[in-house]
């Protein structure tokens, strides 16, 4: 028997035609596990201090710009349990009205502007509005421990306590 040029490339076990280069790559010897261990666990380093890093340079600006606008900053512990009087699907945003009312009520913020002046905004930053709605509209907390700080502009922002 005479051998053509197709029958003298090797097939694999599939029955496709193998490529040479694969073959010698097939026999160089493989690196144990150990080794390539190491070079996985030295890549998801990386990977995290590159996260860190970006992390920390997004944090900075945030901080140093709240902290040089602040005229007045309180620390409340807002009593949520009268929005649980309401309907079951009411509560989550009766427990956020409370909360600004709360707030209102607290840091004597103007509602009606006289000659001259502004009325002072309440912002709720998304953290308290996300632990508001953390257990959905049914079980909102009965109470939430929040930061109230207020800017040069009478803005008055509220944010969740450190340690929330």
């Amino acid at each position: 028997m005479t051998q053509t040029a197709e029958d003298s490339q090797k097939t694999d076990e599939h029955g496709e035609i193998e490529d040479p280069e694969e073959t010698e790559e097939a026999l160089e010897p493989k690196e144990t596990g150990e080794v390539a261990e190491t070079k996985e666990t030295e890549e998801i380093v990386e990977e995290e201090e590159i996260v860190e890093e970006a992390l920390e340079e997004v944090e900075k600006p945030k901080r140093e710009e709240i902290e040089e606008e602040i005229v007045e900053e309180k620390i409340y512990t807002i009593p949520l349990g009268k929005a649980w009087i309401s309907q079951r699907k009411k509560r989550a945003p009766r427990a956020g009205r409370i909360l600004k009312k709360f707030v209102q009520r607290h840091m004597k913020i103007k509602t009606e502007a006289e000659e001259g002046e502004e009325t002072e905004r309440l912002v709720v930053s998304n953290e308290v509005n996300e632990k508001i709605w953390s257990r959905g509209i049914e079980k909102p907390p009965r109470k939430i421990r929040v930061r109230a700080v207020k800017d040069k502009e009478g803005v008055i922002t509220v944010y969740l306590a450190e340690g929330d």
